[in-house]
């Protein structure tokens, strides 16, 4: 799937099943809510917390997943083709960063 096309299957499915799109703050609420979740399962599962018993069982790829849902909704409803959005990330990243990598030290 193309993330063209994830966008047009993730509109599709809220103006079908989900009714309509939540408002801009409140998926910008929710997005930060679904990147915690995320950071919560990465901090125990390769950082020093413990898990607790209620998170043992938590898929990291549909925590990843919802997040990637919602930042998806916010781009259609702010009218952002993600693909293109990309593409002149990288490029700007390509462009500003193209030896700032290769000389860090402690990337060696």
């Amino acid at each position: 799937m193309t993330i063209e096309e994830a966008q047009e299957l993730v509109d599709n499915w809220i103006n079908t099943t989900g009714i309509r799109y939540f408002n801009e703050l409140t998926n910008t609420a929710i997005l930060m809510e679904e990147v915690g979740e995320v950071a919560r399962i990465m901090s125990r599962r390769f950082g020093e917390q413990s898990f607790k018993e209620s998170d043992k069982k938590i898929d990291l790829g549909d925590e990843m997943a919802d997040v990637l849902f919602v930042l998806i909704c916010l781009a259609n409803q702010t009218g952002i083709n993600l693909t293109d959005a990309l593409e002149k990330n990288l490029e700007k990243k390509s462009i500003r960063d193209a030896d700032r990598h290769r000389n860090n030290e402690k990337l060696k």
